[in-house]
């Protein structure tokens, strides 16, 4: 049970791994799906085209001399995929790993190439359709993470979620330029 979710998964994969159906195919999802989890107790979300599949957190080979956020990397068939602690991302202390921490695996596009980035979340709740009307634009204030990160505010019967844009908060060159800032107050 390794593999939670898959692009190429069917309803009848996410149920002989012992899912609802919703956790399937990302390729038929339509635009305002959602995959909604918590993170050091908020609810946050990730449109669910952005996402290839879902893991068990585990086999994660750290890398010396990364910066906070980079847990380290995990062997995804063959490829090597770095792996984000989405809570030090956002400034906060490393997430605690229990039986219900997850690996979500994301595809950024980045100067004109896709890179998949893991990110580590406490649970992975469900996925919803939230409508368009339903979602806010980014707070200028009161959130606690970086505006430029939110995507938008969505309602989801009468609770807020954070919708997130992956392509702010995972991109390849800011990570980068982090770790060399990092490198640099070491020296």
């Amino acid at each position: 049970m390794n593999q939670l979710v898959s692009a190429a998964g069917t309803p009848a994969a996410a149920a002989a791994a012992g899912l609802p159906a919703m956790f399937a195919s990302a390729q038929g999802a339509e635009h305002g799906q959602y995959l909604i989890f918590t993170l050091a107790g908020e609810t946050l979300a990730i449109g669910i085209l952005a996402i290839k599949e879902i893991i068990e957190y585990g086999d994660l080979t750290e890398v010396p001399m990364m910066p906070e956020a980079v847990r380290g990397v995990i062997n995804l068939r063959g490829a090597v995929v770095p792996v984000i602690d989405l809570a030090a991302r956002f400034g906060r202390s490393r997430t605690q790993v229990s039986r219900r921490t997850c690996i979500v695996i994301v595809e950024i596009e980045e100067q004109g190439s896709r890179h998949d980035v893991g990110v580590i979340v406490d649970t992975v709740n469900e996925v919803l359709e939230i409508a368009p009307a339903d979602i806010e634009p980014a707070p200028s204030f009161g959130a606690r993470l970086r505006t430029d990160f939110i995507a938008g505010t969505g309602q989801i019967g009468g609770r807020f979620v954070i919708t997130l844009d992956v392509q702010r908060v995972l991109a390849v060159d800011v990570l980068a330029q982090f770790g060399a800032l990092e490198d640099g107050a070491d020296a």
